[in-house]
């Protein structure tokens, strides 16, 4: 039975003594696939430093660590793999560093041709939604297109960013896309970290569970 798993980010600005303690709050609330760990551009040492806080707290959860656009962080902190979303070269010299060890993901994807492209790269996944962008309740249009449309077309997996609010996890697990990603919708959650990656993961089966009755009653 298909269904999707979640992709947890870390917020775009976080409390290095403080987070920790948030992100095993959250990876306590069920199942996380992957965790990507995105860092301010700045200090390197200080970057190097949290990465490899973060790193064994997630792996420690049975999750997959990612480090988004730095694979000498990547490396010395022994984290599962790297997201690139700095272009083409960026992704070969990724993928000649890391495959078939560690996962290379490829993300700061704007139309269908580069995404195509992207395809033909054998990148571990596709990331639809923009980092870099301000959240909202509801996933952009675009990410929904994108993720149906590849889903239906490519074996490669793809992850989509759902929104702030965690009823746009249904929205996203809708168009079969391997992983739900979150990122305010599970740290702004009132309940906390953990409660919201529980909540979500509720939704996934759910959505798991209609798309199967959907699919039995066709056949």
């Amino acid at each position: 039975m298909f269904r999707s798993r979640l992709f947890l980010i870390t917020p775009p600005e976080f409390d290095a003594q403080t987070f920790p303690d948030a992100l095993a709050d959250a990876l306590s609330g069920g199942d996380v696939a992957c965790v990507l760990i995105t860092l301010k551009d700045g200090d390197s040492s200080s970057a190097q430093e949290i990465a490899e806080r973060l790193t064994p707290i997630v792996q420690d959860a049975g999750a997959a660590a990612l480090i988004l656009n730095d694979t000498r962080i990547t490396g010395r902190a022994h984290a599962d793999g790297v997201q690139v979303d700095t272009g083409f070269e960026d992704l070969k010299l990724a993928q000649e560093t890391f495959q078939p060890n560690r996962i290379v993901g490829v993300g700061n994807i704007k139309d269908r041709h580069t995404a195509m492209e992207l395809a033909e790269l054998d990148t571990d996944y596709v990331f639809f939604g923009m980092l870099d962008l301000e959240e909202h309740d509801e996933p952009h249009r675009k990410t929904i297109d994108f993720a149906q449309w590849w889903a239906e077309v490519f074996e490669i997996p793809c992850v989509a960013l759902a929104g702030r609010d965690l009823a746009s996890v249904d929205t996203i697990a809708r168009t079969r896309a391997e992983f739900v990603a979150l990122r305010a919708g599970v740290w702004e959650h009132p309940e906390g970290p953990k409660a919201a990656v529980a909540a979500a993961n509720a939704t996934l089966d759910t959505v798991a569970a209609e798309l199967k009755a959907a699919e039995d009653e066709r056949a």
